[in-house]
């Protein structure tokens, strides 16, 4: 028997809920979780004010030493949550490490395969990315400089898009909360940045849904 696709059971939230349904991206009367396609949003109350994407759970994975990142284990799924129509599914999470190479190592050391590497932008100014796929997930690495970093240097979550069923709606309803819809660097797909004013915590882009032809591509 082969083992198990990584996969995300759950991203854990420290941020306000209410701004989530407000933006429709949470169920109307969501207390602590909603579903968005196959992966669970958990949500707490921030600390100290400030929002962060504060853990993940993760199935057919080998170790939760990845680098620094908040990560528990599991077997079984958690319980099913309420569902919310505007989105389809997390598209990616993104992390940003000052050491491609050691995250790299460490997501492998679990049996989390890197799928692409990816380097962008002239010589001296060039982002370097690494791509993993977690199920309908792809998680995103992106080095960056050290006091971007997370405590001691370790890689930390900075932000999520997720795939919207009807992206011209939303962001109509949304209006001054989210910037402009433009081409995403992955083909055939547009994509809009959601403003800080929206209170969501976190940094959050919303895409359209991936073109069926791309559905293998991991990082576009």
């Amino acid at each position: 028997m082969s083992d198990p696709e990584p996969r995300i059971e759950e991203l854990q939230l420290s941020v306000d809920l209410s701004a989530w349904v407000a933006a429709g991206l949470a169920p109307e009367g969501a207390t602590c979780a909603a579903q968005i396609g196959a992966t669970r949003l958990a949500f707490e109350p921030p600390s100290g004010g400030s929002g962060a994407i504060s853990g993940w759970t993760l199935r057919g994975v080998g170790s939760a030493d990845l680098d620094g990142l908040p990560t528990t284990l599991v077997g079984a799924s958690p319980p099913p949550a309420p569902g919310t129509d505007a989105a389809l599914r997390v598209d990616h999470i993104v992390v940003f490490t000052p050491r491609l190479e050691r995250t790299i190592g460490a997501f492998e050391a679990a049996g989390i395969r890197c799928r692409r590497i990816r380097e962008v932008g002239p010589a001296d100014q060039q982002l370097r990315q690494a791509f993993f796929r977690f199920g309908e997930v792809i998680a995103e690495l992106a080095e960056v400089p050290e006091e971007q970093a997370g405590p001691e240097g370790a890689a930390r979550f900075w932000g999520l898009t997720l795939a919207v069923a009807d992206l011209e709606r939303l962001v109509a309803d949304l209006g001054e909360r989210v910037g402009a819809i433009k081409d995403a660097v992955q083909p055939g797909r547009r994509i809009a940045t959601i403003r800080k004013r929206a209170g969501l915590g976190v940094p959050v882009a919303l895409i359209s849904p991936e073109p069926p032809s791309e559905r293998e591509s991991p990082g576009g």
